[in-house]
């Protein structure tokens, strides 16, 4: 008898592509090899479909598309791309998204962090919130920063080296962690 895996529908985080600009077409391949649930704005339906990639929902602020795939789903956007792609995602039930985008602001997740689990890949780097006591094993040498490092209060680490304002190292394999006295911070690793 085989084993296989079957994902069910909305276990595997969502992906949204709200901007491809300096990120490694490798990395998204990695991204979609569990077949999430693609969303893109209108204007980058074109670039995605090039790639190979199936989309399956276009957010876009006109009725004006076209339906280029089988099963496309088109949602109205008021005008915030993402902010309305991760109220659709909240509405839907998924309980993760990946997110590529070339800019990063805390305060376009924070309204749906308790919600959704987002990370978001921008250039090289990926970036997610963490709540006090995290840990994670990394090996020796691994960058990791804190967004917005002169905003947290009581600010406590293991297992890294302060390298910088706002960047630690990994000292050796194995784990490191943050507490701290707030609800939540975010954090960025190289990928």
């Amino acid at each position: 008898m085989s084993s296989h895996h079957f994902v069910k529908e909305k276990q595997e985080p969502a992906l949204i592509i709200a901007d491809l600009a300096g990120f490694d077409e490798e990395y998204l391949g990695q991204l979609l090899e569990w077949s999430p649930t693609v969303l893109v704005p209108s204007h980058l339906i074109e670039k995605v479909l090039s790639l190979g990639i199936k989309i399956d929902v276009v957010l876009t602020p006109d009725e004006e598309v076209t339906k280029l795939q089988e099963h496309l789903k088109i949602v109205k956007t008021g005008g915030d791309f993402l902010e309305d792609a991760l109220k659709f995602l909240s509405a839907e039930g998924y309980s993760a998204v990946n997110i590529v985008h070339h800019t990063f602001e805390t305060k376009s997740y924070l309204l749906f962090i308790d919600e959704i689990d987002i990370v978001v890949f921008k250039g090289n780097q990926k970036i997610y919130p963490i709540t006090s006591g995290f840990s994670k094993w990394q090996t020796k040498g691994e960058l990791i920063s804190v967004f917005q490092l002169d905003q947290i209060q009581d600010l406590s680490f293991s297992g890294l080296e302060k390298i910088s304002k706002n960047e630690f190292r990994t000292l050796k394999d194995g784990f490191f962690s943050f507490t701290f006295n707030q609800p939540l911070i975010f954090i960025v690793e190289v990928i």
